[in-house]
Formats: C-alpha cells, structure tokens, sequence
C-alpha cells in the first residue's frame, strides 16, 4: 500500500524526524528527513511516519513528542482541519482534565514544544501538510471506458478508445485500432 508524501511546515519550519530518533524542524526544504506518510488509522485520524526513518511520531502521557519503530496508541493523532486551510494534530488519547487536546506545536524558533503547553488557536499548532508527488488525473467519462460489443459468434469482444488508455494521468498515444 502506497500513501501520500508529506511535509508539515509551519512557518517555514519543516517538521523532521531524524535517524537517532530526534524530533526536530529544519528551513532546509530538501531534508529527506522532513517527508511523512501520513497513514489513516481512523475517521480524521492519522499516524505519522518518517518515510526515511520509518519511524512513527507519538506522544507520552506527559505531552513530550518521541519516536516510535511501532506504531501504538500513542502514535495516533486527530487531524483537525481549519477554515485557513492550516491542519492542528493532537493527541488522540492524551488531553487537560478540562478536556482541551494535546497539540504537536513548533515555536516560532521551529523548537519542539511539549503537547500540552500547546493551543489549537495559536499559530505554534497551525501546519499546512504539503503533498509530494501527486499525480493529478482527470475525472473519466463514458467516451473514456473500454466498449463491450457482440461479435456474431455471441462472443464479447474489446473495443479501446486513445483516451482509455491511461497512464500516470496522460493519455497514451495508441497506433491502430483493436
């Protein structure tokens, strides 16, 4: 199974797991370091994954971020998107006892900051997930499908339009006819 890639930036901070573990953010846009998978494990909610690392970003009962080479409960954040298009991500099993979410937050340093001195409404929570490598394909129409039609030995046999022919989003160019 393929998923999207992703950086999270948050003010020109790239969110980066690194191969000893540490979490941190980097200006550098090309860090391999800096790309996610971000995995649905629910209704709007997501593990993230370090593709160069493999490592999975979870959050402890005391709010502090760290890695994981398994994926647990704490490795499980809610995706909350906002009218702003920015996307907060917050503990999916840790929160205050008045019930406000633990947040992953960058400070305007591009620190790391602990969960749950974090707020949804403050910029330090507010990423904008950048996709990577997305193929863009044009919604098909009827013209576009493979035709069924009867020979008159009752056989069905295969008739392809050009515009079926599809790979990675662009048509094919297709000599002769079948």
């Amino acid at each position: 199974i393929h998923f999207p890639l992703y950086k999270l930036i948050r003010q020109g901070f790239h969110l980066q797991l690194q191969a000893d573990g540490t979490i941190d953010s980097t200006k550098e846009e090309d860090s391999s370091y800096a790309i996610f998978n971000l995995i649905p494990v629910g209704l709007r909610v997501v593990a993230i994954q370090g593709v160069q690392t493999k490592l999975y970003l979870a959050m402890n009962n005391e709010g502090y971020l760290y890695t994981s080479e398994h994926f647990t409960q704490e490795c499980k954040f809610k995706e909350s998107v906002f009218e702003n298009y920015y996307v907060t991500y917050s503990s999916m099993i840790y929160r205050q006892q008045s019930g406000r979410g633990w947040y992953l937050g960058l400070n305007k340093e591009g620190q790391i900051m602990k969960g749950n001195h974090v707020k949804k409404t403050k910029p330090a929570a507010h990423f904008i997930p950048k996709p990577l490598k997305v193929a863009m394909y044009r919604e098909p129409s009827l013209h576009d499908l493979t035709e069924f039609s009867r020979s008159g030995s009752g056989t069905p046999t295969k008739s392809r339009s050009a515009s079926a022919m599809m790979n990675g989003g662009k048509a094919l160019s297709h000599n002769g006819s079948t």
